[in-house]
């Protein structure tokens, strides 16, 4: 994630204080939304752990991060969402798809038009390898259009 502007670097702050519990716990943070109204503060916290995140977990991860985002908003009441990225999530840029390695994805493809579904092997800066049911194929994030987590896809 990349943050700018002062409003943002205490963004980018807040989310290393969580990514730091959340790294504890086993947890990965995939976005955190912050929205702030009059005397009050919504907060929205995606998370991962490679496997299927329960209640219990959003639970758990809900009371470990309360006290930190108490003290980054004194004063302030505060909205806490915890949820897992969803059985088909929209990934919102290339960062997010290193944490789902071994998943099945769908990629729509701008050099081909049409979407490409397979398991994510990898990604890295500049894009992904996804194997498909015929072959393993390399795509770059600028031919990238939309891409999602696909539960039809078999894994």
């Amino acid at each position: 994630m990349h943050f700018c502007g002062k409003e943002n670097q205490e963004l980018a702050s807040l989310h290393s204080s969580l990514k730091t519990v959340l790294d504890g716990l086993k947890f990965k943070l995939i976005e955190l939304i912050v929205s702030r109204h009059k005397g009050s503060v919504q907060i929205r916290a995606v998370i991962y752990n490679g496997f299927s995140i329960s209640t219990d977990d959003c639970a758990k991860v809900h009371r470990a991060i309360m006290p930190r985002l108490e003290l980054a908003f004194p004063g302030f009441e505060i909205y806490l969402e915890v949820s897992s990225p969803g059985i088909e999530r929209l990934i919102k840029d290339g960062a997010e798809f290193a944490f789902y390695t071994g998943r099945a994805v769908r990629c729509y493809r701008t050099d081909i038009t049409e979407w490409t579904a397979g398991i994510l092997e990898s990604a890295d800066e500049k894009g992904i390898v996804i194997k498909t049911k015929e072959k393993t194929i390399r795509l770059d994030f600028e031919i990238i259009s939309k891409a999602k987590l696909d539960s039809k896809e078999e894994v």
